[in-house]
């Protein structure tokens, strides 16, 4: 059954309002893992490879080639459950979803290049402040 226009409305805002707040959820969420088949199949081939040295390995009593073959496995096991190189996220919020449902455009200043960050900020009062009481 397919959505009413209210609801693909309602759903569209909330979208809309869940890429302003958390761009990098929606980054992950929305990532598709193309890929991943490929991935699997690579590493099952490596697994099989490994797997085949390892007994080569034994059945010939060559102990390097059966290191190999585990050291192939190894590997291959890693490459399966290790998450691709993620696509780098916008650095915050862009901006706020009025009343109307559009997005407003974040008017958060940037930081000028005089001003320092709240950690350094944060040491120089310490610093004043330790250098006052002795």
């Amino acid at each position: 059954m397919p959505l009413s226009e209210y609801e693909q409305r309602v759903l569209d805002q909330m979208e809309r309002q869940l890429t302003s707040d958390d761009p990098e959820l929606v980054t992950s969420l929305s990532s598709t893992r193309r890929g991943s088949g490929v991935r699997y199949l690579l590493a099952a081939v490596g697994i099989i490879v490994g797997i085949g040295l390892l007994i080569l390995g034994v059945a010939q009593s060559q102990p390097v080639i059966g290191v190999v073959g585990f050291a192939i496995m190894f590997v291959a096991v890693v490459y399966a459950f290790t998450k691709p190189a993620a696509v780098k996220a916008a650095p915050g919020p862009i901006g706020s979803i009025g009343p109307d449902g559009r997005l407003k455009p974040s008017t958060r200043k940037k930081r000028s290049a005089g001003s320092k960050p709240f950690m350094a900020k944060l040491e120089e009062r310490w610093d004043r402040r330790r250098d006052q009481g002795l």
